[in-house]
């Protein structure tokens, strides 16, 4: 795949990847012990623009076209998953509807600092009762003068508790439906906004989620983001960048699944070649020659649809049912990967300390929760079924 790459992307590429390699696979134990991202490694992560990878270059972001973006994430993505994960929700869901519809008074006071990575963004759209259906919130915003008043409850907001700043999307007209929603970019310090205390989750430890609560919390007219009512569009491109992301997760993390199959299968074919014998392709060893057919052939599918829906949608091209296609199909895979993983190693796969056993039993719990947010598996078939029958 030729994707016409430029020199200094490849080089931006090679220089994560060595960051990865070098810096972070040592501490990925760690991190899942401690639920903590070091700070020597957000620090290098700072330094490499990485908070920064969507942020138009005139507030001090990268400003890498979409696919080079894809390609950086696919690295990140070999590593702990809380990395991508505080990256992309920064620079992708939290801070792009800024980047897309926001003032330039908003530009200017916000996006230098996301860049740098000297502050984090967040989006807040799940309530209690609307997960996959956006249009069900009932957080309200209630005009006020030269603000909106906000009240309402947002679950699940990743990397909440890191986060200096929110992207939350309020019903400003309830009897419109997602025609009446607003989105607001909102000071963790407001008065009247609160958070609760961090959700334990079965993975993706290092990259903390939790409750946020809205108490007549008055956030200033100058910060809506785009035009009133108009908040679902904003939610919606941030969203459709952000399923490429998610399934950049997915590429690289069911690459390294793959990698440390194809080790393990490596080596034990060594210990029985000094016995006399190859790897085979009969019982067990055939079974995991199958698996290992099975996982290449699906990265390798993945990797054409993303690479060339990223493609499309940075020049412009509506591409939203692809990017559900993409996001889906990538979540699955990984989990699909993961699964055959485990049956790889075997008992080895579900223990939780050991080399390359760790490896798998924490990718297989990281994973899983791919299918889930940014819109869960099942919302995107449906979207991709209602453009085919649309016509």
């Amino acid at each position: 795949m030729h994707f016409g790459f430029s020199a200094a992307e490849l080089t931006l590429r090679d220089q994560v990847r060595d960051f990865v390699r070098r810096e972070v696979r040592p501490l990925e134990q760690r991190i899942e012990e401690e639920g903590v991202i070091p700070e020597h490694l957000l620090r290098r992560m700072r330094e490499l623009g990485l908070f920064g990878l969507s942020i138009p270059a005139a507030y001090g972001g990268l400003e890498l076209p979409l696919v080079a973006e894809i390609l950086v994430l696919e690295e990140i993505a070999t590593t702990n998953l809380c990395l991508r994960t505080r990256i992309t929700t920064n620079s992708g869901i939290g801070a792009m509807g800024l980047v897309y519809e926001g003032s330039e008074e908003l530009k200017r006071a916000y996006l230098p600092k996301l860049a740098r990575g000297e502050a984090i963004a967040s989006l807040a759209l799940t309530e209690p009762n609307a997960g996959s259906d956006a249009a069900a919130i009932q957080t309200r915003a209630v005009d006020d003068g030269d603000a909106y008043v906000l009240n309402g409850q947002k679950i699940w907001v990743s990397n909440g508790p890191h986060a200096s700043y929110y992207t939350i999307l309020a019903k400003t007209n309830p009897a419109a439906g997602n025609r009446g929603m607003t989105a607001f970019f909102v000071e963790r310090q407001t008065p009247g906004l609160d958070l609760g205390p961090v959700d334990r989750l079965m993975g993706l430890r290092g990259a903390a989620t939790c409750e946020l609560r809205l108490h007549d919390c008055r956030v200033p007219k100058r910060n809506v983001i785009g035009e009133v009512n108009k908040g679902f569009r904003v939610a919606m491109r941030a969203l459709d960048k952000g399923r490429l992301g998610m399934a950049a997760g997915g590429l690289g993390a069911a690459g390294r699944l793959q990698e440390s199959c194809r080790e393990y299968a490596a080596a034990q074919a060594g210990k029985r070649a000094g016995n006399g014998a190859g790897f085979g392709v009969r019982g067990r060893r055939g079974r995991l020659a199958e698996l290992l057919a099975a996982n290449e052939t699906e990265i390798y599918a993945l990797r054409l649809l993303l690479y060339t829906t990223a493609a499309r949608m940075g020049r412009g091209e509506r591409c939203s049912t692809e990017a559900s296609m993409a996001k889906f199909f990538g979540t699955e895979v990984v989990n699909r990967v993961a699964d055959r993983a485990v049956d790889f190693f075997g008992i080895l796969g579900l223990q939780a300390d050991g080399a390359a056993a760790s490896l798998v039993e924490r990718m297989y719990r990281d994973t899983r929760i791919m299918r889930i947010y940014d819109g869960s598996a099942e919302i995107q078939r449906l979207i991709v079924a209602r453009a085919l029958l649309a016509g």
